[in-house]
């Protein structure tokens, strides 16, 4: 027996000893990316100047003294890599153990969101803050995001990663509408907060990075107190609470500080994507090989400094390949997000599909009588036409239903008629666009089984939106026809690759939604990098444009919707039952001769392309893929020869209202009608998901 325990003690020092030695290859790896970053920057300070800086050399280079290139701004640049990427790290893998989810990460669980948020607030209304403040302001922010996302997923077993994946992305929407929307409100006193918003290691000074560090320390330390209980965690609840480990204030304490983590990285370098994600997910990678990684005491520290790793690599990497000038407008956040999506996509593919998500209450009507179908119809179109004829008349110059008249007759005046000759093609791409969205939004939550799929959430229109983006960014001649072509074509394209990437072992719901997710992540900073690299002053339109606006629409922008959908419409209506049976679950229309796959295909490529033309009619919108068919199906029951006919409607009326709503609450100035339907979509989305289980 002492020899065994001798043999065991000899096994247990020889694993803490591997865990030491990645520690310390960790640390070294990092000295090494920390000292090729500061060999790059704008000044043409190269590594043998700074070698002979640091022997004591007061040499300048273009008058400049290479020490004050150094210690003005490579320093302070190297440091916040250091200390953002570092507190990310440890913050993804606190809560990754915490909710026991893989996927779970301080984007996924909202808490940048909500912290760039609170930081926006701050900077909209001129709140003047000292650092410390702003932490608190942060802090309180992703405190919030975080405790809505962690209620919403709950503890629910096989699909947790789904649903925290859905409640975090709609929390996030949510909240990034509401800072664009403060960004275009309040423009002047948000400058540079976009570009910042993506995450940026710009600092003026060291000061910043200085004071971060001591509370970065303590809360490591704190978190490395709790890391014998985030051991017994791991086990199980039933299991840690038998070994008298005090669950719920476990869970609380390892959340706080993950968020007070986080909170200090968007207070010193911006929301950087990701890397709160990645950096557990390799070290967790990391522990397979080493098992003493497995322990708190390593694996939280690990984290850390493989985020710092992470941080360091993208921002040298990008200065690398495009240069320092042209990566200097170019925010380290967006390689990140890139690697991001990544990571989902690799997780996702990991993961068992959970099944169907389970209707919510009012999403599983039954039938309805025809009686019912007739009036809901003759409601939703006179509601529609009403939406629309406020959306002619409402404005800077508020007409009447009599200058609507002579506008068609040919004899208005001209303020008037130049007035409904720029609402008249806003309000029929609003109704036309809303309308291939909720249509879209009936076929993907129909073919995947899931009530809380929509094309937004499964990456379509992001696809379709860098679609679009590259055209105009490109300067590329063309004009509208090959704007419309790309966005179908990038559209298509990420719809392919999402069901590529799914179909290992089928053409599985909650892999698909994962995948999409991942995709339309990745898709998004990309275009968030074209739109940095372009032209400065084309920046605010653009990024209105993406927000989902009708501004300056012609009849030419919505014909492109109006031929999707006459194609569209009668082929679905004619795949109603097909459309019923997928709705069902696998086995039913296998049974009955339905090939599973190919309709599956087939039918969301169809939704592909309705999402990518809305998004030339009217940019990327989400949400109304969403609340549309839930409220026809609770209208109207779940026949899709009944729902989609009203989908549509209701989606028109949705998107109608948005943009009225939006070109009239303050005036003379308008918001994008994409944020008003995110404003309203995500809080409908986290109570559908609310009443949903997984």
């Amino acid at each position: 027996m002492p020899t065994t325990g001798a043999a065991s003690n000899g096994l247990g020092l020889r694993a803490g000893l591997g865990g030491a030695v990645v520690l310390a290859g960790l640390l070294v790896a990092v000295a090494l990316v920390g000292a090729w970053h500061l060999t790059q920057g704008t000044s043409g300070v190269g590594a043998g100047e700074l070698l002979r800086a640091l022997a004591g050399s007061r040499e300048s280079v273009g008058g400049v003294p290479v020490a004050d290139v150094l210690a003005g701004s490579r320093v302070p640049r190297l440091l916040a890599g250091v200390a953002v990427g570092f507190a990310l790290g440890a913050a993804g893998a606190l809560l990754q153990s915490v909710t026991r989810n893989a996927l779970a990460a301080p984007d996924t669980l909202a808490v940048t969101a909500g912290s760039y948020f609170a930081l926006a607030c701050v900077a909209a209304f001129r709140i003047a803050v000292p650092l410390w403040a702003s932490s608190a302001v942060a802090f309180a922010g992703g405190l919030l995001a975080a405790a809505l996302v962690l209620g919403l997923a709950g503890r629910s077993a096989g699909g947790a990663s789904t649903r925290l994946i859905l409640a975090g992305s709609a929390t996030a929407m949510a909240l990034d509408a509401a800072t664009a929307m403060l960004l275009i409100l309040f423009s002047e006193n948000t400058t540079g907060l976009f570009a910042w918003g993506s995450g940026s290691l710009a600092q003026l000074n060291v000061d910043a990075s200085v004071r971060a560090a001591p509370l970065i320390v303590v809360v490591l330390c704190v978190a490395l107190l709790l890391s014998r209980r985030l051991d017994v965690l791991g086990l199980g609840d039933d299991t840690a609470a038998s070994l008298g480990v005090p669950i719920r204030s476990t869970r609380v304490a390892a959340v706080l500080c993950a968020v007070l983590l986080s909170s200090t990285a968007v207070t010193l370098a911006g929301p950087i994507a990701f890397v709160g994600l990645g950096a557990p997910v390799l070290a967790r990678l990391l522990a397979s090989r080493v098992r003493s990684l497995h322990r708190h005491l390593l694996l939280v520290p690990a984290a850390g400094l493989l985020g710092a790793l992470l941080v360091l690599l993208a921002d040298a990497a990008l200065r690398a390949v495009l240069g320092a000038e042209a990566a200097a407008s170019v925010p380290t956040g967006v390689p990140t997000a890139v690697l991001g999506g990544a990571v989902i996509v690799i997780l996702a593919l990991r993961l068992r599909d959970a099944g169907p998500v389970r209707q919510p209450p009012q999403a599983r009507a039954g039938a309805r009588s025809g009686r019912r179908f007739a009036v809901a119809v003759v409601a939703a179109v006179a509601l529609l036409a009403a939406a629309a004829l406020v959306g002619l008349l409402a404005g800077s110059l508020w007409l009447r239903t009599g200058d609507v008249s002579l506008w068609l007759q040919g004899t208005a005046p001209d303020l008037v008629a130049r007035a409904l000759d720029e609402r008249a093609p806003r309000v029929a791409a609003a109704v036309l666009a809303g309308a291939a969205l909720a249509l879209a939004g009936c076929v993907v939550q129909s073919t995947v089984r899931n009530p809380l799929a929509e094309p937004g959430i499964l990456g379509i229109t992001a696809g379709a939106g860098l679609g679009a983006v590259i055209v105009v960014t490109s300067g590329v001649a063309g004009g509208r026809p090959l704007l419309v072509l790309m966005a179908v074509v990038m559209g298509l394209a990420t719809f392919a690759a999402i069901a590529l990437l799914a179909w290992r072992g089928g053409l599985l719901p909650d892999r698909f939604v994962l995948i999409g997710i991942g995709c339309g992540y990745a898709l998004s900073a990309v275009s968030t990098f074209l739109l940095l690299r372009a032209d400065p002053w084309d920046t605010p339109r653009i990024f209105t444009w993406l927000s989902g606006t009708t501004y300056g629409r012609t009849f030419p922008d919505a014909a492109p919707v109006a031929a999707a959908l006459l194609v569209a419409v009668p082929l679905l209506l004619g795949l109603r039952r097909r459309l019923d049976l997928l709705a069902i679950d696998d086995d039913t229309p296998r049974i009955l001769g339905v090939r599973l796959e190919r309709s599956r295909l087939s039918l969301l490529a169809i939704a592909a392309v309705l999402a990518a033309v809305s998004v030339v009619a009217v940019g990327v919108v989400g949400f109304v893929g969403l609340i549309a068919p839930h409220l026809a199906r609770a209208v109207v029951g779940a026949r899709h020869g009944r729902v989609i006919p009203v989908a549509m409607l209701l989606g028109a009326l949705l998107v109608c209202v948005a943009d009225v709503l939006g070109r009239v609450l303050i005036l003379p100035a308008q918001l994008p009608a994409g944020l008003m339907i995110a404003l309203v979509g995500a809080p409908y989305f986290v109570w559908l998901l609310r009443r949903s289980r997984l």
